[in-house]
Formats: structure tokens, C-alpha cells, sequence
């Protein structure tokens, strides 16, 4: 069973940065797509970035610029480095794994930007 843990969220003002981290264990598939998704409050969950195993990468308008995802793949982690916090990217973020036959989810990480 494949499991996400993710850690790195927290409280910061705007204008800060913060790094997030999601580490993968057990039998991964490749080729795959590790994500991060985000829910704001009364909100649907939002796509903000991707990276497929291959080494591309895919990041919503909303944080182009502002966020970078990269990832390990020996190690089965990604992270999400985000810069230029807005009060609007306060949401919890969830790290995905898409593999060909499935797909699972972290727990979720809280950030909240706000002065």
C-alpha cells in the first residue's frame, strides 16, 4: 500500500516563503505524476503543480512565478518550495501520486498566509 506523509506547512506573512514535503512509500509504478493540490476554505480542491517522473513540470497561473516543484526519484519525494506568499494561497495542500492504475492522497498541510 502506497503511503503520503507530508510536512513543511505552517504560518507565514505575505511576502514569506514556505517548503513543502511529501515523501511516498511502498510499491510506486512509474511512469507517474506526483502533484500538489490545494483546498481553500468554500472552495473546490485546485491543481498548483506537477512533475511526472520523466522531469516535467506544470504549475497553475495562480503561482507560476512564485512556486517551484521539483522531485527525487530514487528517494520518492517531492517537494514544493513557495515564495511570494499571498493571503490567497492560504489553503490546506495535498500531495498526489498518479499512477497508471491509481492514484492516492497525503493527509494534507495547512498554510496559512496572513500578517
Amino acid at each position: 500500500q502506497v503511503q503520503l506523509v507530508e510536512s513543511g506547512g505552517g504560518l507565514v506573512q505575505p511576502g514569506g516563503s514556505l517548503r513543502l514535503s511529501c515523501a511516498a512509500s511502498g510499491i510506486i509504478f512509474r511512469p507517474n505524476t506526483m502533484n500538489w493540490y490545494r483546498q481553500a476554505p468554500g472552495k473546490g480542491r485546485e491543481l498548483v503543480a506537477s512533475a511526472t517522473s520523466s522531469g516535467s513540470t506544470n504549475y497553475a497561473d495562480s503561482v507560476k512565478g512564485r512556486f517551484t516543484i521539483s522531485r527525487d526519484n530514487a528517494k520518492n519525494t517531492v517537494l514544493l518550495q513557495m515564495n511570494s506568499l499571498k493571503p490567497e494561497d492560504t489553503a490546506v495542500y495535498y500531495c498526489n501520486l498518479r499512477c497508471p492504475d491509481d492514484q492516492y492522497w497525503g493527509q494534507g498541510t495547512q498554510v496559512t498566509v496572513s500578517s
